[in-house]
């Protein structure tokens, strides 16, 4: 079963949801409302204007919304919660909920540091329970198709790979004034997505990275919107990585452009031009030096659906799902490296 197939059929989660900011009430509008594996029984939120502002959105119940974690936990029968809250929020919520017995989805980066991330990695194992974070661009076809490729060795070896991001935010908009003060827009919300393909396509964890982040004279972000960086891969791959929220060339997809160099060819794709899979593509040139487009899988949900539904299947059959908090400290280490390493302008090693 591939972790975008459905697990057999059963009654659905029960779910509570911490986070009702703008993120939140998009996961519950656009994922969790008519998705039959999961009914949410909790909503959770410090801020009362999010949970009336939800309330009223959503015609929720107001004796379902709760102001902390602990209270839903114990006025409410549960299997998991799903995290959504903005990241001071996610090891404490999480946490609790892990103490209570329950699952956790939770949002990326799922900690502020790797010292807590594996915090919560223990106490998930402690309580024999799942921890997943929703690394939403693995469930995608062309990702999925060019691991397979890497992995299978039909194009000899892996050695190189470039990735280029580039989204266009250079006018200013008042609905997007928390996403310019962010603390490392890019690094830390944005390339977290990047860093995590690279661990799964390269399929190794990073050794070390070299970074050095800018703002571009014309961004309205507050901390550095664009970066170039190099990432040295465990397997000796070598990653080069250039991405910008405020960028005047042609934008890229969500996933960025990628380039691959093997020992008997190359592969390029794009990804996560839309939330459906539909707009993926692949392109092989092996060696008579043709590109030939690659035809990519059928997948029965993806982006933040795939997502849930590993989870769901991780919960009912107790597999680890891929992007489980155990595989998933790789990517918040080398996120955190990425950070020190430009702030500081040096090498820095990838914690283990």
């Amino acid at each position: 079963m591939t972790p975008t197939q459905k697990a057999p059929s059963a009654s659905p989660l029960k779910v509570i949801q911490v986070g009702l900011g703008g993120w939140g009430r998009d996961w519950y509008r656009r994922r969790i409302q008519g998705f039959r594996d999961v009914a949410i029984v909790g909503f959770v939120d410090s801020n009362e204007q999010a949970l009336e502002t939800a309330c009223t959105e959503f015609g929720i119940d107001a004796g379902l919304c709760h102001e902390d974690v602990k209270s839903a936990l114990e006025a409410t029968e549960s299997d998991a919660v799903l995290v959504t809250a903005s990241l001071p929020g996610h090891v404490p919520a999480a946490g609790a909920a892990l103490a209570a017995g329950r699952h956790v989805l939770m949002e990326k980066p799922f900690a502020p540091s790797v010292a807590e991330a594996r915090t919560l990695v223990d106490a998930a194992a402690n309580a024999n329970r799942i921890l997943m974070i929703s690394q939403n661009y693995r469930f995608f076809p062309a990702p999925i198709a060019v691991r397979q490729i890497v992995t299978s060795g039909r194009l000899g070896r892996l050695g190189v790979v470039h990735v280029d991001f580039r989204k266009n935010n250079t006018a200013y908009d008042e609905r997007r004034t928390r996403h310019y003060a962010l603390p490392h827009p890019l690094l830390a919300d944005m390339a977290i997505h990047h860093f995590d393909l690279m661990r799964m396509i390269a399929d190794a964890d990073a050794r070390r990275i070299r970074c050095h982040s800018f703002n571009p004279p014309w961004s309205h972000f507050s901390d550095h919107a664009a970066a170039e960086a190099v990432v040295e891969m465990d397997n000796d791959v070598v990653v080069t990585y250039r991405g910008s929220w405020v960028s005047q060339t042609p934008a890229t997809p969500w996933s960025g452009e990628w380039r691959l160099e093997f020992e008997r060819g190359e592969l390029r794709f794009v990804s996560r031009d839309d939330e459906t899979g539909k707009a993926d593509r692949l392109w092989v040139r092996e060696a008579d030096g043709r590109e030939r487009p690659v035809g990519l899988p059928r997948l029965d949900a993806v982006d933040r659906t795939g997502s849930l539904t590993a989870f769901v299947n991780a919960v009912r059959t107790g597999e680890a799902p891929s992007t489980s908090g155990e595989a998933n400290v790789g990517s918040i280490a080398l996120t955190y490296a990425a950070i020190e390493a430009a702030a500081e302008g040096r090498w820095v090693d990838v914690e283990r």
